[in-house]
């Protein structure tokens, strides 16, 4: 069956990469700056691209891909392979444990199947659509707090050059420090694995690409959570050229407390 065929080869490129990761982990890597001073490549992170983007050519079948250092690769299938091949690029620079890999597979803009891989912890998070969510096989579920007190919050930030978007996102933060046990942010994968498996109540994010949040959005609704936007609306993915530029903004917990962040978020 493909849904077979495709997590092999899924768990494959995850691995054979994550390896990668541990080889050149703690060495001074070669760093170039992006768009901004806070976005980064290193030379690991275009060959993590190289291993998975050659694993997933060996694929019975050619799909689309979206890779953040490759962009957009069409093969005219209805579905697309989207890769991210570091996750937390700045922390795996920075010599700090918070980093690794998430691929997803589309089917038209539908999140169908999907994987995290934090190497250094050698847990690997997989789920497919209405089929549920495993690390390392065996099957989990988001946190079951019913109050936003009690559990903690994950909140990822970013500088903007959007006038006022940096201290809006600050008075944000402040407001929900004031209802919620704690705040913690590791800005990568870690902080959407967690929330998937229930250590982090819920996971914020007002910058993210398709490649951030595609697999993160399937793994922890398929574990019982909640996906959507800043302002409630649900995640409308571009699996398009066009999806390279997009933002996306991401409000990610479980279904007992959404409703009480959403409203937190959005008051006046």
């Amino acid at each position: 069956m493909l849904h077979i065929e495709n997590k092999k080869t899924m768990t494959i490129a995850l691995r054979t990469a994550g390896k990668l990761l541990l080889d050149n982990f703690g060495r001074t890597p070669k760093i170039t700056v992006k768009e901004s001073d806070g976005s980064i490549v290193t030379e690991t992170d275009v060959q993590s691209e190289k291993i998975i983007l050659e694993i997933l050519d060996n694929h019975p079948d050619h799909f689309n891909i979206i890779s953040e250092e490759c962009g957009f690769i069409r093969a005219d299938s209805e579905y697309t392979w989207i890769v991210d091949p570091i996750d937390g690029t700045s922390n795996f620079a920075a010599g700090l444990p918070w980093f690794g890999i998430i691929l997803a597979l589309m089917k038209d803009k539908t999140p169908v199947q999907a994987g995290m891989y934090l190497p250094l912890e050698e847990q690997l998070y997989y789920a497919e659509k209405d089929k549920g969510a495993w690390r390392n096989d065996k099957p989990f579920r988001v946190n079951s707090a019913r109050q936003l007190k009690d559990m903690l919050l994950a909140y990822s930030f970013d500088h903007s050059m959007d006038p006022g978007k940096t201290a809006s996102e600050m008075k944000l933060i402040e407001k929900i420090a004031a209802n919620v046990r704690n705040i913690r942010s590791t800005n990568s994968l870690v902080d959407f694995c967690y929330v998937a498996d229930g250590r982090i109540g819920a996971v914020i994010n007002q910058t993210t690409k398709i490649w951030d949040i595609a697999g993160p959005s399937l793994i922890i609704l398929e574990a019982g959570g909640s996906v959507c936007d800043i302002r409630k609306n649900e995640l409308d993915f571009d699996v398009s050229a066009g999806s390279i530029s997009r933002n996306y903004s991401v409000v990610a917990s479980g279904q007992s407390v959404h409703s009480e962040l959403l409203s937190l978020i959005n008051e006046e």
